[in-house]
């Protein structure tokens, strides 16, 4: 019955737009949700070309996932180190495409992200430029814009989206057969 269930739930787990707003696809868990829904997303970053909102989002899913395996108590302790590894390996290769400075802090990026994608959504490219400035973004607002707008495929990117996928059912399985 999961397995039939699988391609209703991919969809809904895609129309979310911000992994830290909750998924009725992670069933109440926005972490379970953006991994879920990560292959979907992420799995060929070229179709975001065009659309630097999505792109943005794109990179906020990803930094949300590999931050929240890193820090959630419901995740930390669990997740693999080989596929922790992937997705952080993907997490740096989003960066270096879009131009983000490697030592930026997952939450502040993610903010300014999210500020971005609003602004631009709501029209305000001055705000949205705004809001790509400072040292997380060492390329410029309109550089920073530009790789946006331009996402190219991303195989270590594509590598994480599975991986946090993956990673998710792994848990999911374990701890059923731990349950029942």
């Amino acid at each position: 019955m999961k397995r039939r269930l699988l391609p209703l739930l991919l969809l809904l787990g895609a129309c979310s737009v911000d992994p830290t707003t909750g998924y009725l696809f992670g069933i109440g868990d926005p972490v379970r949700g953006a991994a879920l829904s990560a292959p979907v997303r992420l799995g060929n970053t070229a179709h975001l070309a065009g659309d630097p909102v999505a792109a943005a989002r794109g990179v906020i899913l990803l930094e949300f996932i590999d931050d929240s395996f890193r820090t959630d108590p419901l995740y930390m302790h669990d997740v693999s180190p080989a596929n922790q590894q992937i997705i952080r390996r993907g997490r740096d290769e989003m960066r270096a495409a879009v131009g983000i400075a490697p030592n930026a802090p997952a939450g502040p990026l993610m903010a300014q992200l999210r500020d971005f994608a609003n602004a631009l959504e709501a029209g305000s490219l001055a705000r949205a430029e705004a809001a790509l400035s400072g040292p997380m973004f060492p390329l410029g607002a309109e550089a920073t814009l530009q790789r946006l707008r331009t996402l190219p495929r991303l195989p270590r990117v594509s590598e994480a989206a599975g991986a946090a996928a993956n990673e998710i059912n792994r848990l999911d399985s374990r701890r059923s057969t731990i349950g029942g």
